[in-house]
Order: structure tokens, then sequence, then C-alpha cells
């Protein structure tokens, strides 16, 4: 195999994986993990597939959260289930935790330059997360209005 199909392999498995993890710790039905995991990773995916592509990671991060909240609300209407359950396990693979920490670290060591520089990114991609679950459910009422118009 190429070195190009491995890595998205890995990032297929651990996305899935992170996502069925956390599904687990918020106490998601067990019949619903595979989908949670499903999602995470479709959305993980879609984000390192467009930042491979050379697009800016805030918008990518904007399109996956869109992904990963219409999969949500299919899911969720399809297995007659919460949506906060494939949304929150969903989103996990694309929360910024390592530039959040590393952020962190840069204020501690006084290297205020690069800490603001990361959190600011933090806040961005955090901030593309919401907009992006808020867009798809705006998508999907917009649809429930025109279907029952």
């Amino acid at each position: 195999m190429t070195p190009m199909i491995i890595i998205i392999v890995t990032q297929l498995i651990t996305s899935f994986i992170a996502a069925a993890g956390f599904g687990i710790i918020f106490n998601a039905p067990r019949q619903s993990l595979i989908q949670c995991g499903l999602i995470g990773m479709l959305g993980w995916i879609l984000y390192y597939w467009l930042v491979e592509q050379g697009m800016n990671v805030v918008p990518a991060t904007v399109l996956a959260a869109m992904l990963v909240g219409a999969l949500s609300q299919i899911c969720a209407k399809l297995y007659k289930t919460p949506i906060i359950i494939f949304i929150v396990s969903g989103i996990i693979p694309l929360v910024p935790g390592g530039s959040a920490y590393d952020a962190m670290r840069h204020f501690v060591v006084n290297d205020y330059y690069t800490a603001v520089q990361l959190s600011t990114k933090v806040m961005l991609l955090s901030g593309g997360i919401a907009i992006g679950l808020m867009f798809s459910e705006v998508v999907n009422q917009l649809i429930i209005k025109l279907i029952r118009r």
C-alpha cells in the first residue's frame, strides 16, 4: 500500500474509535455507537481531505461540522434517537484539543505571542464547529418548511 492510503486508513480508524469512544463515555445507547463512530469518521475525513486539498482549517472545520450536523439529523430521525447523541460524538474528532493544550503551554512558559496566536486559532475553530452545526440545523428547518408547503 502507498503511504497516503495508510495515512487515510489510519485517520478513518482512529476518528471512528474516538467518536464511538466518546459515545460510550457520554452513555449513548449501545445500538447507536456505530452510527456515532461513522458520523465522527465522515466528518473528520472530510476535514482532513479539505485541508489536504489546500483549504484553510477554519472553513474546512465549518464544512465538516455541517456534515456532522446533517448526518446527525438523518440518524436521529432514522433511529428515533435524540440528535445530541450523534452530534456530541460526531464533533469530537473536530475539537481542537491539541491546539488548546499548546496555547496553554505557551502561556505557562511566558511565550505570549505564540499563545495568543494559538488561542485565536482555537476560538476560530470552536466557533467554526458551532456555526457549522447551526447552519446545518437552519438548512434542515428550511427543507422541512419547504416540504410542508
